[in-house]
């Protein structure tokens, strides 16, 4: 007996509720779709199913007397019900046999076709259940082809595919197509095999038949077979197939199928050169298009289609961006690929993109009537330049384009210096232009290579000054992110250090730090942080002055740590304290110990949880760095000391955080009502424990047994149990616990219950949410107010 069926049993209430929801003359559509889903799962396992088939509830439910014939089956949560309930009830043959006897698989074949496309969604993904179980639990030798070898409501299912794919109704069609691609998509089973020797001819049959509208269907259902071991490790009918399609259906048709195809490890070498011609045929014709007579070949030696088809399309106002936006969106898929079967024409694709780049700004002359008229398609088309920058961006990590590095430098600075460009397209040719420089900075520099650098990089500072001073706040905030991206990736190399610091960029970014915007301020902010590699950090500083300079920018990154009113930027100036304190800029130990001390001052009091998270990544940092510098056994780099050497240096470094004032703030962290501070702060205490303590208890450290928990630390014990509810945390030195003395902090590492309240911020409230109870209560909070509820409920 299955012990579940007690559920049911033990439970009438479960029982009366369906019983009762069924008696109401006329039920809510939402209750009634609930019962059937409840019903479903309950009749899930076969000893609950014949319970409730006992009591006459499951054929009230789902018979052709349940809502099926009634007027609640027009709303489409009532059917969306039903179907949910079928699906989980059918994992056992009784239910499988109820279905197939009482007709319910003639109501999920209707469903295929409803007006509601998340019922006939869900019908198909129903049915593709249905006949994997049928055939998965009722077969016991290999199948033939032949009906008498399929189980029965297999045989069903079978037919109704067969019986749709030969009929006349465009929709029947693509409902049995959409069938297929969600079984070979899910289920990787021999006897798929068998079923598309069944139907292969009908649907081969579709890619010539010009009356059959379901070719756009063909491109996703062949994909899916194709990552089937079933299908591509087959020879010869499946991929003769599969080059059919490439060849008849539209380039727009065939796109998802060749790009599906060159990502396959398993394809015959000829299918794959068929799938990159049929992608790269668009560019092909945009370069012809382009071009001199003559001047360069094309990217192909042949097509697969008929290039008119092509030029037609590219010709055409309603379908060149599109075409264009697709290709190029397949090719960045390619290019994002670690390793590619295939070798891509990286020189002649790169010709292509520059030349659909000139012909959406206007700048270039077309050769032919054809570049003509895509150039007049194309001009200021917002998306097709996105997308081929973005191709662009993906191609500097190829090799075989240096030649044209020049070529196309001109292009992109033409797009960074031009009015036109929108700010969206000036972002995307900023990213395509800092990936180029970072490839041309990896070349060999000859003396000419090296010219033709310090000639580029001019050219972008004086592009750069112009937009940093640009009055669309998208644009400066663009700007500043480009010059962080440059410094990240250039900094150690001279030529660009030179061409930044003789430039007036420094300076303008330094003067955006006050921009009304608050997004540019913020990224005034990490770009001003990022120049400080360059201008105060570097081992031999360029800037004359520095000192007084690094001292004026810190003081003025503390000030919109203090005083700005939005959080964006203060987030942002924590954030590059943290990265220079990790990077070790921040001077000797006396130093940074005094400005992590008067940083956490003012992050402590922040009301934006974000800030005083980075305050805590702050302190993280600088206990790490301070243990490491003074010799502490615990860390990795450090020479390994004898017990009174670390015991000295114990006491060193737990005076130092006491002086910079990290206690109070970790302390007052384990109560902050936002719990992602409790835990990093527990998580930072926590270490710092076991770095005092590193053998898990007290008596390791001399002197410490002797001073047993006082009141002030038996109140700090009080508190931190009472978590985010303790709102009155003592300020420094209330209520007795003095957070700056290093014994009371020994004392409290070692007494406070840090374990117990680690557990306690990283438990999950899932025990509380996710509770029969809690339902309960969201269910009963409900009532007297379904209308406003309802979704939620539901």
């Amino acid at each position: 007996l299955d012990p579940t069926v007690t559920l049911v049993q033990d439970n009438p209430c479960l029982t009366e509720l369906i019983a009762s929801v069924l008696a109401l003359p006329e039920p809510s559509p939402s209750i009634l779709s609930f019962t059937l889903r409840l019903a479903g799962i309950l009749a899930a396992s076969e000893t609950r199913f014949q319970h409730l088939q006992q009591e006459q509830l499951l054929l009230r439910l789902f018979g052709r007397d349940g809502p099926l014939n009634s007027a609640l089956w027009e709303d489409a949560s009532v059917r969306s019900g039903w179907v949910a309930g079928v699906h989980s009830m059918v994992h056992h043959q009784p239910a499988l046999r109820f279905l197939c006897n009482g007709g319910g698989i003639d109501v999920i074949f209707t469903l295929q076709g409803d007006p509601s496309l998340f019922v006939a969604s869900a019908a198909s993904q129903l049915l593709v259940h249905m006949l994997t179980f049928s055939v998965e639990s009722e077969t016991t030798k290999p199948l033939s082809t032949t009906d008498r070898d399929w189980p029965a409501c297999a045989q069903m299912i079978i037919k109704h595919i067969e019986d749709s794919l030969q009929s006349s109704s465009a929709s029947h069609i693509e409902q049995s197509l959409k069938l297929l691609t969600g079984l070979f998509d899910s289920c990787r089973a021999m006897w798929t095999k068998v079923l598309w020797l069944r139907i292969a001819k009908q649907i081969k049959s579709f890619l010539t038949e010009e009356t059959v509208q379901a070719q756009h269907m063909l491109a996703n259902l062949l994909l899916k077979m194709a990552w089937s071991p079933v299908f591509s490790d087959t020879e010869g009918s499946f991929w003769a197939l599969v080059t059919s399609a490439l060849e008849h259906l539209t380039p727009v048709q065939a796109g998802p199928l060749a790009v599906g195809v060159l990502r396959l490890y398993k394809c015959p070498q000829d299918v794959r050169m068929q799938a990159l011609t049929v992608l790269l045929q668009p560019m092909d014709c945009i370069l012809r298009a382009a071009s001199q007579p003559l001047e360069y070949a094309g990217l192909l030696d042949e097509s697969v289609s008929d290039p008119a088809t092509v030029e037609s399309l590219l010709s055409s106002k309603s379908s060149c961006a599109s075409l264009l936006c697709q290709t190029l969106a397949h090719l960045e898929q390619l290019l994002s690929l670690i390793h590619l079967h295939v070798d891509l024409p990286y020189a002649s694709l790169l010709r292509s993109l520059m030349a659909i780049l000139q012909f959406c700004n206007g700048f270039l002359s077309p050769a032919s009537p054809l570049g003509s008229t895509i150039s007049r398609i194309l001009i200021n088309c917002l998306r097709v330049q996105k997308s081929a920058l973005d191709v662009l961006a993906a191609l500097s990590e190829r090799e075989g384009c240096d030649a044209l590095i020049g070529s196309l430098f001109d292009v992109l600075l033409a797009y960074l210096e031009s009015p036109n460009t929108s700010p969206t397209v000036l972002k995307k040719a900023f990213q395509a232009t800092s990936k180029w420089l970072v490839r041309l900075q990896g070349l060999s520099c000859s003396n000419s290579q090296q010219q033709q650098t310090e000639k580029i990089l001019e050219d972008v500072f004086l592009v750069l000054q112009k937009r940093l001073c640009s009055p669309s706040w998208e644009v400066r905030d663009s700007s500043l992110e480009f010059l962080t991206v440059l410094i990240k990736c250039l900094r150690d190399q001279d030529e660009f250090r030179q061409s930044l610091l003789s430039s007036e960029v420094p300076r303008l970014t330094e003067n955006l730090l006050e921009d009304p915007e608050s997004y540019v301020r913020a990224s005034a902010v990490t770009a001003v942080g990022h120049l400080a590699f360059v201008t105060y950090f570097a081992p031999e500083s360029p800037v004359i002055g520095s000192q007084y300079n690094k001292e004026n920018t810190v003081a003025k990154l503390q000030e919109i740590l203090s005083t700005d009113s939005e959080g964006f930027p203060r987030r942002a100036v924590i954030n590059i304290f943290t990265k220079w304190l990790r990077q070790g800029c921040t001077g000797q130990l006396e130093d940074t110990e005094q400005f992590v001390s008067r940083v956490i001052q003012i992050v402590e009091h922040d009301l934006d949880w974000e800030v005083r998270l980075g305050g805590l990544e702050l302190v993280e940092v600088f206990c790490s760095k301070t243990i490491c510098q003074l010799g502490h056994p615990k860390c990795p780099y450090a020479p390994v000391l004898s017990t009174v050497a670390s015991s000295i240096h114990q006491n060193e470094s737990l005076q130092i955080f006491c002086r910079a004032k990290l206690f109070g703030f970790l302390f007052r962290s384990l109560c902050d009502c936002d719990k992602p501070l409790g835990q990093r702060a527990c998580d930072i205490l926590l270490c710092l424990k076991s770095n005092f303590y590193p053998f898990g208890n007290m008596e390791d450290s001399q002197g410490i047994e002797d001073s047993p928990p006082g009141p002030s630390i038996a109140w700090l014990q009080r508190t931190l149990r009472q978590g985010s509810l303790a709102q009155n945390f003592p300020t420094e030195g209330g209520n007795g616990v003095d957070f700056q003395d290093p014994e009371s902090m020994m004392l409290a590492l070692g007494t406070v219950g840090l374990e117990d309240l680690h557990d306690e911020l990283n438990r999950c409230s899932d025990h509380v949410e996710k509770s029969p109870q809690s339902l309960l209560g969201d269910i009963l909070a409900t009532v007297g107010t379904v209308e406003e509820n309802e979704a939620d409920c539901y």
